[in-house]
């Protein structure tokens, strides 16, 4: 059974495709318009192992916003569709990701329930053509697409574009932990018997 999905989603902000493989080797091809996600998106990709391809037209004529909250809808979407039913997948995943100055801690937890924990100001407004403020907005949409519960903290770091490379491949190392089947899960990880 492959763990795959192809979701598009057109507004008149965005027109988005995003096509997503759980189980890949981290190849990857993102055009989002914007040069610090694209380079964002490949490091998860590649970290991750998964196989991503992005492509998004957004209204960067007004500015970043629709085009990285729509892409974190989009990817959440086809992160929930590829695992379909979650059935024997440890459901539980964490990563602490050192990038140079940057200690960052990522903890997932593919519940069903969406949540993200995230507080943190960048010390600088933008990372190359990325607003920073927009860097929380995408995970927002990632967990509340996904219907995942999404920790990320910062422990320690200086540098804007390490403290932001190493979330998106802390988020990488503990999805592909949440994602990852044990033998031992019967149906799914839950009391409930459903995820």
């Amino acid at each position: 059974m492959e763990r795959q999905a192809l979701v598009a989603r057109t507004t008149k902000e965005t027109d988005i495709h995003v096509e997503f493989c759980v189980d890949g080797t981290g190849k990857s091809s993102v055009d989002t318009g914007i040069g610090f996600l694209n380079h964002m998106l490949e490091g998860f990709a590649r970290h991750g192992f998964f196989d991503l391809s992005v492509s998004v037209k957004g209204d960067l004529e007004v500015d970043g916003h629709h085009t990285v909250e729509d892409c974190g809808i989009v990817l959440g979407q086809a992160i929930a569709s590829a695992l379909q039913e979650k059935e024997g997948i440890r459901r539980y995943g964490y990563f602490l990701l050192p990038m140079d100055d940057a200690l960052v801690a990522c903890a997932v937890d593919l519940c069903g329930r969406p949540y993200l924990n995230f507080s943190y100001d960048f010390p600088v407004l933008m990372i190359g053509d990325l607003d920073t403020q927009l860097i929380r907005e995408f995970f927002y949409a990632v967990s509340y697409a996904a219907g995942m519960n999404l920790h990320i903290k910062v422990l320690d770091g200086i540098n804007g574009h390490h403290i932001a490379e190493a979330m998106f491949k802390a988020f990488a190392k503990a999805l592909d932990m949440a994602t990852g089947f044990d033998q031992r899960v019967t149906g799914v990880l839950s009391t409930k018997g459903t995820l």
